[in-house]
């Protein structure tokens, strides 16, 4: 077992847990899972398993990872993030146990590939693969940068490295659960694109940099991708996705996934953000007004929750 603990956040994950943490077993017995009260057996699956198990009400993912950091129980050397319906793969289980210890002081930070499943199969282009992701870094290095969508860990000094192998995102959902995650996930997307317009909150990001490391290029790429006018947007990127990174290899299945992921859920975004702007107009206070009293977020600080009236 190598100096290693692992950060997983649950809700009704009774079909990944079990998984995902004998995955982790390869590597480590040190998992511990902050869980937004469960009303499925996953807390119980957790615990049999001999993971420590600790239940913090839900604001965001930037929220509950960074209380998964503060009161991780464990003292190791090195941390890591993951998602209940992820896993390592054997390889990458194997290269942890060989050289996580072994990593020199400078080296702050780990960057894993990550591989998506849909539907049982590996989208493996249109851009999707290799995702590099910083996962693992040294205790009290990194922390989660408070964002509405697409949140990073951020590390406040050292270098970083890539590992070799991958972890894998295999959702066990049906496509139903899937559009309904995805519309949820539509209103925080619309906040972290008007955010960019309007910067409610002045939180600090990683820094755009198209040159940069994968979350500064991300960064970078969302910048550009919010300047763009609504509805056109969703079009230039599903073509750019399905056709110049070939995209349409992946499949029957692969054209779910690009058609679904890559237009129809940015579809919606802008369709929500036309509503916002038909509703509140494009004053800032309007909008922040808007989100307070019609979904309960405050924008200008997001790890808070508002009860709507």
């Amino acid at each position: 077992m190598v100096d290693l603990s692992v950060i997983i956040l649950t809700h009704n994950e009774s079909l990944h847990i079990e998984r995902c943490i004998k995955s982790l077993q390869q590597v480590t017995d040190k998992i511990f899972i902050v869980d937004s009260y469960s009303t499925d057996n996953t807390v119980q699956i957790a615990t049999s398993l001999g993971a420590t198990v600790v239940q913090n009400p839900w604001v965001s993912y930037a929220f509950q990872y960074n209380f998964g950091i503060q009161n991780n129980p464990f003292q190791t050397a090195w941390m890591m993030r993951m998602d209940a319906d992820e896993y390592l793969t054997p390889e990458l289980a194997s290269e942890l146990n060989r050289e996580l210890m072994a990593t020199s002081a400078d080296i702050t930070g780990l960057y894993v590939k990550r591989r998506v499943f849909f539907m049982n199969q590996w989208i493996s282009r249109g851009g999707y693969y290799p995702i590099w992701l910083l996962r693992l870094w040294r205790r009290d290095i990194g922390i989660c940068e408070e964002l509405w969508m697409d949140e990073h860990i951020k590390l406040s000094s050292g270098s970083t490295a890539q590992l070799q192998h991958d972890i894998v995102d295999h959702n066990l959902n049906n496509l139903t659960w899937w559009t309904q995650k995805h519309n949820n996930y539509a209103i925080r997307e619309v906040i972290d694109l008007l955010n960019i317009k309007y910067n409610f909150d002045s939180k600090p990001t990683v820094t755009p940099n198209f040159w940069g490391n994968q979350e500064q290029r991300t960064r970078y790429l969302k910048i550009k991708y919010a300047s763009m006018p609504l509805f056109t947007r969703p079009f230039v990127y599903f073509v750019y996705r399905y056709f110049f990174k070939f995209g349409f290899l992946d499949g029957k299945k692969g054209l779910i996934w690009h058609f679904l992921q890559g237009f129809w859920y940015r579809f919606l975004v802008d369709a929500k953000i036309y509503e916002v702007y038909q509703r509140a107009g494009k004053d800032k206070d309007s909008i922040i007004e808007h989100f307070r009293t019609e979904y309960g977020k405050d924008l200008a600080n997001p790890n808070r929750s508002v009860r709507v009236r």
